[in-house]
């Protein structure tokens, strides 16, 4: 049997639909791998803005939200706690603020804060990540006979003051942190998102 010519037009034909069906196989098993590198809506909103009900936070006391997995401290303080804290920053490694990622612009200032009797902070030690303990009292403790408020962490003794300013030999390196963050209004802050921001 003698063999037909070879068709061309058939050749070009079969070779466009090869090349169409496995780069149709490429993409379709491509798919799965792109979509991994995308965040969850899970890991999404374990990163987004937390907004925090401040109304019922009382003067000397303190509020715990979770924003990034991390605790987030909200402090309404004292007039007395305010006053004491100009007298603490001989006693301080870092009085005032010197480490610019410590926090944000607006919180760079004597009291670390956009207001005055607010304080938020990030609820973690900056040595080893352990948890201080709020003790608001005006009064000699077993750590510090010129106590004037702050937080005590007692896993390696780091003092930190009512502006979460770290003191002299604390093991602590650095301040506490202070999380970007802007009041809605008197009685609402969300945490995880600048001043700056919010009105963009």
């Amino acid at each position: 049997m003698a063999q037909q010519p070879a068709d061309p037009g058939r050749r070009r034909f079969l070779t466009a639909t090869t090349a169409v069906v496995g780069g149709v196989g490429v993409a379709a098993a491509a798919v799965p791998f792109i979509s991994a590198w995308k965040p969850s809506a899970r890991a999404i909103a374990a990163g987004a803005p937390v907004t925090v009900d401040i109304s019922r936070l009382q003067v000397g006391g303190q509020q715990i939200a979770q924003w990034r997995k991390r605790p987030v401290w909200i402090v309404r303080r004292t007039p007395a706690l305010l006053e004491a804290l100009p007298a603490q920053d001989d006693r301080l490694k870092d009085p005032d603020s010197d480490v610019v990622d410590q926090q944000p612009d607006y919180a760079k200032n004597e009291y670390r804060s956009l207001r005055p009797d607010v304080l938020v902070l990030i609820g973690s030690c900056t040595h080893l990540g352990c948890s201080p303990k709020y003790h608001p009292e005006m009064q000699p403790v077993a750590w510090d006979e010129n106590w004037q408020g702050g937080f005590f962490c007692p896993c390696h003794n780091s003092r930190f003051d009512m502006a979460g300013r770290v003191y002299d030999g604390s093991p602590a390196p650095t301040n506490l942190v202070v999380p970007p963050y802007h009041f809605v209004d008197d009685n609402t802050i969300v945490v995880g998102v600048d001043p700056e921001q919010e009105a963009a």
